[in-house]
């Protein structure tokens, strides 16, 4: 058997990579570039001969292989025409190889573990499609596949039928194949020369599969990845994207996944364990309604401020004269600053985007002083008394510390003596046991309280962090108008105005939501104390802080999770208020997930 890997190709999409060399040659972390790692899958399946089709900057790829790997037997076809043409005509130039051997034919700008090739090699069916589920990251040409691995049909990236991705039946070629000399002699590349003869040179070779797809006869059958890693790097952000997937060591892969601080729905293998959001919620009806309308949503622009406090008013029973609506709570959270005079009291640890906003200058600080990062009543009291305005989040982030509210009243009240302000966050009091109770979101307290401010995000409870949706309340009208006119008119997309529209008609589904939360996290914290090396820190959130109490320190395990099951979690080592390296925070997943975390942290017992 042996390997064609089409390689000419100019690469314009990556641009200053590609200046001086062709796709293959582009380095990415570790060192390693992406031939190095074609070349070693193939070496290390025992296929040593091996035929590139080149062109761009052909002379440094032909030197980079033949100066490291000596030991293939490496033949070079030039096409000549690489800039004008596409990888059809590269392959046409290969025919006579391709009609040789038994063929694995691969393009060279795809990254792939090695399982992959040792997968499709062993298995016995002699022409085969690599694909994989069609996912959100993917672009590019699918396959639909009938139940007996047939390929049935072929869609370009402009006619892509999601329909059919949503029934399971839509697969991503990976762009590695087998042909055998047989069907390579007799069925394609009869086919290939007649299509080049009737369409040209710049088309690409899997057109002509397309079209034996399409015959009676299935020739050519699919082989559908279980998990195995691949990417295909067609520009920049593809780099970036595999660089994480086939990172070198497990402190590269921690630290650009962490740079991101999100979008990870390129990485489907991911078990996010960081980020904290509603697991149940949205339910499939409301994702389906948004699908239904999605060409109104994207094609119309939203109400401005007024229809959305409207909105979110219904919501929450609040008058709309009271409330604001943003594009996540963080939004407000940078205005507050201007919108407030004096500094802000606050406890640590907490979450720090607040700390940024306003600017440690503007703080007095405080700080938990037992194991459990826990605090109450006094210690805001007497934090009170010697600061302008107080921050409290509740529950607080990362610890899980809950204050009741009847000891917030009181707070509440020693401040309005004071002429001092309470700001509180609430974006993680859904989660909390009575929730309905203990919130201050009440129309009465509202009015009762000029000096209370109240932010909430909607995108952790409602599991919607892709819409990004926040609300400000206050009956202060001097901090109303000021957040209010540094808001764009637009702040909020379509897509947040009908999900407020549209949220009432899911309460129910919501409400079951939270209490499956509830549910899961007492299994998961009973589960997790169990785990001879950890210690978790009891949650009103839907997350825990965990103590990682040997073995391991915060980071290792951070790491080892990481690396070996794609497991993210957060490194608390660093964060003010925590000291030491003991300390990570786990977000409470469904049932599923979190079975599997418990999973993993035993075998690392």
């Amino acid at each position: 058997m042996q390997a064609i890997i089409l390689a000419a190709g100019m690469g314009k999409r990556l641009g200053k990579y590609t200046v001086n060399n062709t796709k293959c040659m582009l380095e990415l972390r570790g060192g390693k570039k992406l031939i190095d790692f074609t070349l070693e899958n193939l070496r290390r399946a025992g296929i040593t001969k091996v035929i590139m089709v080149v062109g761009h900057a052909k002379n440094n790829l032909i030197n980079y292989v033949n100066r490291n790997y000596k030991d293939l037997e490496v033949e070079y076809i030039i096409n000549p025409l690489y800039y004008k043409t596409n990888n059809i005509y590269s392959l046409y130039l290969a025919k006579d190889k391709l009609a040789k051997d038994d063929t694995i034919l691969l393009e060279s700008d795809v990254i792939f573990e090695y399982r992959i090739l040792e997968k499709l090699i062993k298995d016995e069916r002699p022409n085969l499609a690599v694909v994989d589920k069609y996912d959100i990251w993917m672009e590019g040409t699918c396959v639909a596949v009938d139940n007996e691995d047939n390929i049935v049909g072929f869609f370009d990236k402009e006619s892509l039928p999601f329909l059919e991705a949503e029934e399971n039946i839509l697969y991503k070629t990976v762009n590695i194949y087998k042909f055998s000399r047989t069907f390579s002699k007799n069925v394609y590349l009869p086919f290939l020369e007649a299509y080049m003869e009737v369409m040209g040179k710049s088309e690409y070779y899997e057109a002509v599969i397309r079209v034996i797809a399409n015959l009676r006869t299935p020739y050519l059958k699919a082989l559908k990845l279980q998990g195995e890693k691949w990417y295909e790097i067609d520009d920049a952000h593809d780099k970036i994207n595999a660089e994480i997937i086939f990172a070198p060591d497990a402190d590269t892969k921690l630290q650009l996944l962490q740079s991101r601080y999100g979008g990870y729905w390129r990485f489907p293998r991911l078990k996010d364990f960081c980020y904290l959001v509603n697991p149940y919620f949205p339910p499939k009806n409301m994702v389906s309604e948004f699908k239904f309308f999605s060409q109104e949503l994207i094609t119309q622009y939203p109400s401005g401020q007024e229809i959305q406090r409207i909105l979110a008013g219904r919501i929450y029973q609040i008058e709309p004269q009271n409330l604001i609506v943003g594009n996540g709570a963080s939004e407000f959270i940078k205005y507050l600053g201007n919108a407030i005079n004096g500094n802000f009291g606050i406890i640590y640890p907490t979450f720090e985007e607040y700390v940024e906003c306003i600017g440690s200058n503007r703080l007095i600080t405080m700080w938990t002083n037992n194991k459990d990062f826990k605090y109450g009543k006094d210690e805001l009291l007497t934090l009170a008394d010697k600061c302008d305005n107080l921050l409290l989040i509740n529950p607080d982030n990362p610890s899980g510390n809950f204050i009741p509210k009847q000891d917030i009243l009181t707070l509440l009240d020693f401040l309005k003596k004071k002429g001092k302000f309470l700001i509180i966050d609430e974006s993680f009091m859904d989660f909390a046991d009575n929730s309905s109770r203990e919130s201050l979101v009440n129309q009465t307290l509202i009015n009762k309280y000029p000096n209370l401010v109240i932010i909430k995000s909607l995108s952790k409870s409602y599991g919607i962090p892709g819409i990004r949706l926040g609300i400000l309340i206050s009956s202060n009208k001097e901090i109303i108008n000021s957040v209010q006119k540094r808001l764009p008119i637009w702040n909020i997309s379509s897509f947040g105005e009908f999900f407020l529209q549209i949220l009432t008609k899911y309460k129910k589904n919501y409400l079951k939501s939270i209490s499956l939360i509830r549910e899961e996290r007492k299994k998961f914290f009973t589960d997790l104390q169990r785990i001879s090396y950890i210690r978790p820190i009891s949650s009103q959130a839907n997350f825990f802080t965990v103590e990682v109490t040997n073995k391991y320190t915060a980071t290792e395990l951070t790491k080892l999770l990481l690396w070996h099951w794609d497991i993210f979690v957060k490194d608390l080592t660093g964060k003010k208020g925590i000291k030491g390296s003991r300390f990570i925070r786990i977000a409470i997943r469904n049932s599923k997930d979190n079975k599997f975390l418990v999973e993993k942290l035993r075998e690392l017992e």
